[in-house]
């Protein structure tokens, strides 16, 4: 059996605004083994992102803190290294693409000089090792002229070649973690299966493993290996890929599925789920999802569900797979 390389428990994450506390992760539980690719699914604004800063403890320039929880990654809970520790870390033994490259590469450093102050640091290289193995890592990535691209400012490239440059960074000190924050957004469909193969590769060579953070279920389907589908900062199903796709739970993971067309199928409108998703400071009461729901009942409107086992390895967040005696007691 894999070994559990990252465990999430409880992790809560909220930002402190003018109109009250916004909970934007909400009691979140995630596991990643070594060597394996997770996927986190949801719309925009589900709390995908946020979750994969708590990991990284980079909230310090938001408004946001982890108000509860515990991140264990190699046994230690990040939450309870200091600053120094957690540089030791971040980088090195865990890494992160983050969504548009463009806003994390320094716009005024040319790129072997963001590489090397990384490689040097964790790796401990002098100045001339540490080029040569950003050049190296840039040709590990795919891209043609790495002797001359070190010399090159971001703005220079395009998006997939910042995004080659990202996950060079990212993949140079051979992180045990990758997490990877929409690393094909924007990008034109060539280039995506590009990166995602580069992933792939990476993974297979390295035995790094990776969580995905997307909202393309295409993507999902191509790269992971265990699914976990958010809505409205929480997890409401988890499952291996195929059980995923093949056997859904959660009406909102349904609601995903069915939105996708299918190849070959005569469609005159898109599938689309009702209503949106409700804003973090305005959640309802009860399950989250329930205005939206079609298989909505009078116990979802006031009650939150908790996530349970329905399956084998399949967990879900809804009243319809709560035992008889749990809703009637509820309904007393």
């Amino acid at each position: 059996m894999a070994r559990e390389l990252l465990k999430i428990e409880n992790l809560k994450t909220h930002f402190k605004s003018d109109r009250g506390v916004v909970k934007a992760v909400d009691g979140v539980t995630i596991t990643v083994n070594e060597g394996e690719t997770v996927g986190i699914v949801g719309e925009s604004g589900c709390g995908k992102s946020v979750t994969s800063l708590s990991i990284m403890r980079l909230l310090h320039d938001t408004p946001g803190e982890i108000v509860a929880g515990r991140v264990h990654f190699k046994g230690k809970n990040l939450a309870e290294l200091s600053e120094s520790e957690m540089r030791k870390i971040r980088g090195n033994e865990m890494a992160m693409i983050f969504q548009e490259p463009m806003t994390s590469l320094n716009p005024v450093y040319k790129i072997g000089k963001q590489m090397e102050e990384s490689i040097r640091l964790h790796l401990r290289y002098d100045k001339k090792k540490a080029r040569q193995h950003a050049i190296d890592m840039l040709k590990l990535v795919g891209i043609p002229r790495a002797e001359e691209i070190v010399n090159e400012f971001p703005y220079q490239l395009s998006g997939g070649m910042r995004q080659r440059v990202m996950i060079a960074m990212a993949m140079s000190c051979r992180p045990q973690l990758l997490i990877a924050d929409e690393p094909t957004t924007a990008l034109d469909v060539t280039i995506q299966a590009q990166i995602l193969d580069l992933m792939r590769n990476l993974r297979e060579e390295s035995g790094t493993a990776i969580m995905l953070i997307t909202h393309d279920l295409g993507v999902v389907a191509e790269m992971c290996d265990r699914v976990v589908v958010m809505y409205a900062g929480k997890v409401v199903e988890e499952s291996d890929v195929y059980s995923i796709f093949k056997k859904p739970k959660h009406p909102y993971t349904k609601g995903l599925l069915q939105s996708i067309p299918k190849l070959g199928q005569k469609i005159s409108r898109l599938e689309s789920i009702p209503g949106n998703v409700p804003t973090p400071g305005n959640m309802p009461e009860g399950c989250k999802f329930a205005p939206r729901c079609p298989a909505v009942m009078d116990v979802c409107l006031s009650n939150d569900p908790e996530l349970l086992k329905v399956e084998d390895g399949h967990t879900c967040r809804c009243w319809l797979y709560q035992n008889s005696e749990v809703l009637e007691g509820i309904n007393k």
